[in-house]
């Protein structure tokens, strides 16, 4: 275990009924002490891991889900192969109920392969759980999802919606850095990832600090979060978080929501097509784009093309539909030259 000196925040008090404004609206991680565990899946766990297991499969109809499997020897890290070529793990499609017996067999042995199932959505793969064990920010159209698995250990990285992380069964441990620690954290392939997301390839249980030296600053930036059953985690946007889970059966529904106008593309196509066309520049060049940037993108833009006449602002005006298709199709036209 790393030597992490800074815990994240606590909250205590929240309910899943009840969630404040500014624990939503949070720039910084915040762990929301006991917010579910008035949920019927966190007393069943408490109960025992048959219980949890029993009450998960109440909802399950047929569906298949993505199922992660790794040997033991892995030590429940999900990473690449030696040459960043290929996986050193396996993955399918599976019946969640063959995957949860899967579980309940692994229980009873002490060098077991992990199984994991990532990132499920709820309403498809367990209809009707949500009528008790749900958040209320439905008015944030969030994303529910649902993971399902033994010990393990996910690799760091980041995602672009803010997220709540409730642990539900078992316990959890985020390890957190905020994205300026991008280079310290020694990103991967970007083109080839286990599954969509860049991550750290340090490995957090064992890091080989002279091949990654920076990492010791990553550190000094950390912070820790431990998980118990019916707490949750507020992960804002683009912290990349490390996340292992600590228990022989474990549960995670997370909820992921973005607010930003549908319209909008998305910023990793932006940051694709600047590598294709900024990023190998001569320096001066870069300085000079990195300049208009900030002047509009990144700089605040209130007022700033008030010396143009309205009607010929163009792009420059704040973008709704209408002008995002416009834009998106003049983008199409210059692309396709």
């Amino acid at each position: 275990m790393l030597d992490i000196k800074q815990q994240v925040k606590i909250v205590e008090g929240c309910r899943y009924d009840d969630i404040p404004e500014f624990v939503l609206a949070s720039e910084q991680p915040l762990l929301l002490k006991g917010l579910v565990a008035d949920w019927p899946l966190v007393q069943a766990g408490l109960q025992s891991d048959a219980e949890a297991d029993a009450y998960l499969r109440k909802f399950y109809t047929d569906k298949s889900v993505v199922f992660y499997e790794a040997e033991a020897e892995k030590r429940g890290r999900f990473f690449y192969a030696d040459d960043c070529g290929s996986l050193d793990f396996k993955s399918s499609r599976a019946r969640l109920d063959e995957v949860l017996d899967l579980l309940a067999a692994s229980r009873a042995k002490s060098n077991s392969p992990t199984y994991y199932v990532g990132s499920t959505t709820v309403d498809v793969c367990l209809p009707d759980f949500r009528a008790d064990n749900d958040l209320n920010i439905n008015h944030l159209n969030p994303l529910v999802s649902i993971w399902i698995g033994n010990r393990s250990r996910v690799a760091a990285h980041y995602d672009a919606p803010d997220n709540i992380a409730c642990c539900v069964v078992g316990k959890r441990r985020f390890t957190l850095f905020p994205i300026e620690q991008v280079e310290n954290l020694y990103p991967g392939p970007m083109d080839f990832t286990p599954s969509g997301q860049i991550i750290s390839m340090v490995d957090f249980e064992n890091p080989d600090y002279e091949k990654f030296p920076k990492f010791k600053t990553a550190v000094d930036h950390a912070l820790v979060a431990e998980l118990e059953p019916g707490d949750a985690l507020l992960l804002p946007s683009m912290w990349w978080h490390h996340v292992e889970s600590l228990s022989d059966f474990n549960v995670l529904v997370n909820y992921w929501w973005r607010e930003y106008e549908r319209f909008m593309d998305v910023p990793t196509n932006v940051l694709h097509h600047a590598m294709l066309s900024i990023r190998d520049l001569p320096e001066k060049e870069k300085r000079a784009w990195k300049a208009l940037f900030d002047y509009y993108v990144f700089g605040p833009q209130e007022h700033k093309y008030d010396h143009i006449p309205e009607a010929a602002q163009g792009f420059l005006q704040p973008l709704d539909d209408r002008r995002a298709r416009q834009l998106r199709a003049w983008l199409l036209n210059k692309l396709n030259r």
